[in-house]
This record gives C-alpha cells, sequence and structure tokens, in this order.
C-alpha cells in the first residue's frame, strides 16, 4: 500500500517497509504499522487564515501570560505558572500521584477545569476528589475515550484548562488502530495539540510510562508538547520529585519536591533540610554534597557502603547515580591512589530519591567509599564539591556561591572545593582549596 509506512516508536523514524530492528536508534521490535494522512487540497479560507506576520505585531503582543497554580513547587517547575495555549505532558510510574498532582493543580489555580478521566469512573475519581478535598463549582469532570466525543464537549463547556488522563487510552475515529498505538497516540496528540494552540486552552496529558522510565509510546510525542514534567519517586517512599525534562517557557532540569499524605501531595518548602534532616553524623560512609537543581541548590546526603564480595564477580548498584561513572572512579582510586576495590560489593545511595546528574558530585561519591573502606567518618560540618579528572585533579564546579550560601544557612562551616575555582574568600564558610583528589583526602576524614 502506498499510504503505508513503519514508524519507529522510540525515535519517531519512518521507514517505507518493516524492520526487524530500527536502522535510525538501532532498537529492536520497534516499529510498527502508520497509514500516512491522504493529501487534501488546501481550502482558501484556511490559507487566508495563516499568512504570514511581522514579527514586530508579535513583539507588541508582550509575554505570554501565566496563570499561577498556587502550588509554588509546580510554578518553580513550569516556569511561573500555565501559559494559555500550552500543553503540558506529565508521566510517572503508575500509583505515583500523576492525577494527584494535576487534579491539586485544577482545584488551586481557580479557573475553568475539564478533567477527562479514560481509565477511571466518575465514582472513583470523586472519591479521589474528596480526599483530597476538592470541593469547586469551576471543575468538571467527564468519563469518556473517544477524542471526537470529547472535543464537542470541550467545545460546548469553553474550559481553560483540560487535563487528558491518559492519552493512551483515549482513540479517535480517523484511526483504525487500537488505543495506545503509535497511530491513536499520534493523531490524538495533534488534534489535542491544535486545540490547544488555536483555542488558547492549556492542556495537560498524563502519560503512562514503559519498565525502562520512558513515556509509552512514539518517542514524537515528547517533541510535540511544549513541557514534559515526570515525576520521580519510590512508592514506599513518602518524597516525590516533579522534574522539568522540556520546557519552552522555562528551565529545565527544574525540580519541586512533595510529600504524599492522605490528603494528597504537600509542597516541601525547604528540600534540603528534608534530605539530610536523618543523617548520621558519625557513621563512616556518609557524604553532603550541594547539588544544583534546575535554578537552585538543594543539600543532599550520599551514602556508601563497601564489603567484601562473596561471589567471582563484585556487585556495583547505585541508586540516584550514574554506573558508568561509578566506574571511572573507582578506576581512579584504584590506578592513582592506590585503593584496592576490585575485591569488594559497591553500593552507592542517593538519600531522599534525587537523582544526580552532574560531575561536581565526583569528590562526594568517592570520599563516601574510602570513608566506609577505612572506617572513618567524614567531618560532620563539611561539605564536598569537586569533579573528579582521570589524573586525579579536582576540577571547578559551576555555580559554587550559591551552592556555599544554600550549605551556610544549614549550618555548614567547612567546605573542600577545586583550587582552580576562581572565587573569594566566603566569610561564612571556610574555603579548603585542594587540587587534587590525594589533597583533598588529608583534609575530609575525622581522625579516631
Amino acid at each position: 500500500m502506498k499510504n503505508l509506512i513503519f514508524l519507529c516508536e522510540k525515535c519517531g523514524a519512518d521507514f517505507p517497509k518493516w524492520h526487524g530492528r530500527c536502522p535510525n536508534c538501532k532498537e529492536w521490535d520497534t516499529l510498527s504499522e502508520f497509514k500516512k494522512p491522504k493529501n487534501k487540497k488546501i481550502n482558501s479560507i484556511l490559507l487566508n487564515n495563516s499568512l504570514p506576520k511581522q514579527i514586530n505585531n508579535f513583539s507588541k503582543i508582550g509575554k505570554n501570560h501565566r496563570i499561577k497554580t498556587n502550588i509554588n513547587e509546580l510554578d518553580r517547575v513550569l516556569g511561573g505558572g500555565f501559559v494559555n495555549g500550552s500543553l503540558i505532558l506529565v508521566g510517572g510510574d503508575p500509583g505515583i500521584g500523576k492525577s494527584t498532582l494535576v487534579l491539586q493543580s485544577a482545584y488551586s489555580s481557580e479557573i475553568l477545569s475539564l478533567y477527562i478521566s479514560a481509565e477511571e469512573n466518575e465514582d472513583q475519581l470523586s472519591n479521589r476528589a474528596k480526599r483530597l478535598g476538592v470541593q469547586s463549582k469551576e471543575i468538571f469532570i467527564l468519563n469518556e475515550n473517544n477524542l471526537e466525543v470529547i472535543l464537542n464537549h470541550i467545545e460546548n463547556i469553553n474550559p481553560k484548562l483540560v487535563i487528558f488522563d491518559s492519552i493512551q487510552t483515549i482513540y479517535t475515529n480517523d484511526s483504525d488502530s487500537i488505543p495506545g498505538s503509535i497511530n491513536q497516540v499520534r493523531d490524538c496528540s495533534q488534534k489535542i495539540l491544535e486545540l490547544c494552540k488555536k483555542n488558547k486552552i492549556i492542556g495537560i496529558v498524563i502519560g503512562h510510562v514503559t519498565k525502562e522510565g520512558v513515556i509509552a509510546g512514539p518517542r514524537i510525542l515528547e517533541h510535540m508538547v511544549d513541557t514534559v514534567l515526570y515525576i520521580e519517586g519510590e512508592k514506599r517512599n513518602d518524597f516525590r520529585i516533579l522534574r522539568s525534562i522540556k520546557n519552552r517557557f522555562g528551565a529545565t532540569n527544574e525540580i519541586g519536591v512533595f510529600e504524599m499524605y492522605s490528603n494528597g501531595l504537600n509542597e516541601v518548602k525547604n528540600p534540603s533540610n528534608i534530605f539530610i534532616s536523618e543523617r548520621q553524623l558519625s557513621e563512616p560512609g556518609s557524604s553532603i554534597f550541594p547539588s544544583i537543581e534546575g535554578s537552585r541548590p538543594i543539600l543532599i546526603e550520599i551514602q556508601a557502603l563497601v564489603t567484601n564480595s562473596s561471589f567471582g564477580t563484585p556487585q556495583r548498584n547505585v541508586t540516584g547515580f550514574k554506573l558508568r561513572r561509578l566506574s571511572m572512579l573507582l578506576a581512579v582510586l584504584e590506578k592513582k591512589l592506590g585503593f584496592s576495590l576490585g575485591g569488594s560489593d559497591i553500593f552507592i545511595n542517593v538519600v531522599g530519591g534525587l537523582k544526580i546528574d552532574e560531575p561536581a558530585a565526583d569528590l562526594a561519591v568517592i570520599s563516601s567509599i574510602i570513608s566506609i573502606k577505612k572506617n572513618l567518618p567524614i567531618k560532620k560540618d563539611l561539605i564536598l564539591l569537586g569533579e573528579v579528572g582521570l589524573a586525579g585533579e579536582l576540577r571547578s564546579v559551576n555555580n559554587l556561591e550559591e551552592r556555599l550560601k544554600e550549605s551556610a544557612n544549614l549550618g555548614f562551616t567547612q567546605a573542600i572545593v577545586p583550587k582552580r575555582n576562581s572565587i573569594k574568600n566566603f566569610n561564612k564558610i571556610n574555603l579548603i582549596r585542594c587540587d587534587s583528589v590525594k589533597d583533598a583526602f588529608e583534609k575530609i576524614f575525622t581522625k579516631n
């Protein structure tokens, strides 16, 4: 068939014939059939409505109007609140709190909202609303998964905010595929995007994630929307991390911290206090690292455990840190500093469910490892900063002053920092400048 192509759900590339392995992203079994839309003649009225306009005419309009959600942590991640005409994709594991967060945001923003529940019935959604204390005449509930019916109700109600829960269960009559397939997700998302842009409606689309931790469906879904938010955290842990992966109207990698209660998600105003509150000061294997998450510093605890391996192949288990980065740091410790760790099981844990993705945490990670290996606690009032190079040197880090200010506010008085960082002395914290890991180790540990 001439109108049939094969679309990769991972990278969005299309091909004229089926492949067992995508030629573009090299992933297996990711190609599915997709019918190309038939070419239609362009309506002259539509053509006149889409005439090019001078950029000066747009500049007079000013910035996009923001609508506050009145949930400070959510507003921070969004870049200041909802933007009219924007489409937001919210992803996360089942039961992590996606539906709870978007329902709370609709209630607290106090704007006319339509919650489309394609998975749960009205009773289930009503029970959740009662549990969260949501009582509003501005929020409507619709239990429907046919997009054409949904669009008709949106036209009648004319809401400012529309929530689609979830995109994988909504289908359009224009596609013959089953709900959740590549064709359906792509077609539905395109129509929802057009709706939001044309009518200046704020759209929130909830998406399921796969076992790999990415949103199910074609990868192009994330490219179509304006903002992509992920909710991270362990179900058995009360803390939830809302992270911005993509944001056309704000900073990427911004995070908001919430705590799950019976009445919903409550924002954590000072995450640093939470993440280091249960630290065992006299125990080895624990260090404090001031991380930059988005636009603000957050102090987090990094724990390490080193034990003799009971099996032929030593274990390397990490939570919240990159395994490949850990392998590199272990190679530096062995080759440059003479620590033999090849026969040991090593476990790294970033407390609180945060995921660190910056090299500035290198010194804190390897210090925790050596602390537990030598059974020497790290000084309790000390923070550790520095990227570790392959030669064992300490490289400079960014946003050092912001990190130091947050550390000082929480009572820390000393900081190991790279000598190469060009910063003047900091009045509230004693800066211990080191140019190598070997130099830093002489000043980090509490001597017994």
